[in-house]
């Protein structure tokens, strides 16, 4: 066990077995990057305040920075003897300069570090999430433009409804995801991470902090760097991570209904689509299989990041303000909410650019006549001058004659025709129908 931030009223060592239940440095060392930001936000106010020398200050911005590298190299690993982030760069800062280091969490609380190194891991992330869109959008609009001038059997209510472009099909896809898209944007760019709280009412730091936004340190981030006006509203606030994963999960449902699609349409039954084989899996047993385990997984995680969502939710609905240990329990659904998106949105761009039409189950699936049923509604109210409800009526008499008699549209007599309706055309219905 490590080195603690605290300790000092206790007689009694940690028990062990407690250690290892609440420590969170297994996953909290995520935040290495952004906590280093942090102290030196903070290594800046302690100088201004006179609570550091120049030579103090400029040794322990040298330390941090030296760990920020180790960080950005990969060479930083997660100590677990170690109770959390804020205590393992504490520690090798210590390792480094000495005592001087006990100088660096002068006047400040890991209630006021933990949230800000959060609001920027969820506006870089919420960036990167933006980014990955866009590749999957891109990938969508390439497919769509190989297949433009072809039409598929498009369905309401899982039923054949009307044709549609194949292209304008996935254009609604689009649409959602571009949707998606700004609202990441939007959500990175509203972020304000706050200084300057303490344990949760301020310190007398605070004026010194507005100093402490240096250049330098904007240029460290893409996210809004303030002193806090509410330290009590900062460091009970979570609101952030809640809005954050209530986009990832419209994300994951936009995602889940894709791959929905996706696997219907590869099916024997429709054969629409035929699948990346590198995105699927075979049998054990049936050496016939083409399994799309891409999509069905993509489509099974749509749980996990709801239910993330939904924790964080629980979680906060009873806490009283401001900082309790339950919101160290933020941390790990969130990571996963951002990582099980990250990974699905690399992989589908890939995945969508592998997908191929089957021109032939296409074709033949546009032979049925009742797609072309509002079509023959819109002709008669348009050339023939009849009420959309008549023609409704009348369209939907000639689909169940045909039904009921076993033939298509366009092998119906005229005189049978005429008796349905003295505007039907079979001219028209043929040049209609495209036959």
């Amino acid at each position: 066990m490590s080195k603690k931030l605290w300790g000092g009223r206790f007689k009694k060592e940690t028990d062990k077995e407690f250690f290892v239940f609440q420590k969170s440095i297994q996953y909290d060392f995520k935040l290495a990057a952004y906590d280093i930001l942090h102290s030196l936000v903070h290594v800046n106010a302690l100088k201004h305040a006179g609570l550091l020398s120049a030579a103090e200050k400029n040794k322990l911005h040298s330390a941090l920075m030296g760990i920020a590298a180790e960080i950005k190299n990969g060479k930083f690993k997660p100590d677990l003897h170690t109770e959390d982030i804020h205590t393992q760069i504490q520690n090798k800062v210590q390792a480094k300069l000495g005592n001087l280091a006990l100088k660096l969490h002068t006047l400040r609380s890991r209630n006021d570090q933990v949230v800000f190194d959060e609001k920027h891991y969820c506006g870089v992330e919420a960036l990167g999430l933006a980014c990955l869109l866009g590749s999957v959008i891109k990938a969508l609009e390439s497919l769509g433009h190989k297949y433009k001038d072809v039409y598929i059997a498009g369905y309401t209510h899982t039923q054949r409804a009307q044709k549609v472009k194949f292209c304008d099909y996935l254009g609604g896809l689009i649409k959602s995801f571009e949707s998606d898209k700004k609202k990441l944007g939007a959500y990175a760019a509203g972020l304000i991470a706050y200084v300057g709280s303490g344990a949760f009412k301020g310190t007398s730091l605070a004026k010194d902090y507005q100093s402490a936004i240096t250049a330098e340190i904007k240029k460290l981030t893409p996210v809004t760097i303030k002193v806090a006006d509410s330290p009590v509203a900062n460091v009970s606030d979570r609101d952030f991570i809640v809005e954050f994963l209530s986009i990832i999960s419209v994300i994951q449902m936009h995602l889940s209904r894709l791959a929905e699609d996706f696997i219907l349409y590869s099916t024997k039954e429709f054969n629409y689509l035929d699948l990346p084989e590198e995105f699927c899996t075979g049998s054990s047993l049936m050496p016939h299989k083409k399994n799309p385990d891409f999509l069905e997984l993509a489509r099974g995680y749509t749980g996990k990041i709801y239910g993330n969502l939904v924790s964080i939710l629980t979680t906060m609905k009873g806490l009283p303000l401001t900082y309790n240990r339950d919101m160290q329990l933020d941390k790990e659904p969130l990571f996963s909410s951002v990582e099980i998106l990250g990974d699905e949105l690399r992989i589908l761009a890939k995945f969508i650019a592998g997908v191929k039409l089957n021109r032939a189950a296409i074709d033949k699936a546009l032979e049925d006549d009742s797609l072309y049923a509002v079509d023959l509604a819109e002709y008669l109210v348009r050339e023939k001058k009849v009420a959309f409800s008549d023609a409704h009526d009348i369209v939907g008499k000639l689909i169940r004659y045909c039904e009921d008699n076993g033939c298509s549209i366009k092998d119906i007599s005229i005189t049978a025709l005429k008796k349905l309706s003295t505007h039907l055309d079979k001219k028209a219905i043929g040049r209609i129908l495209g036959r």
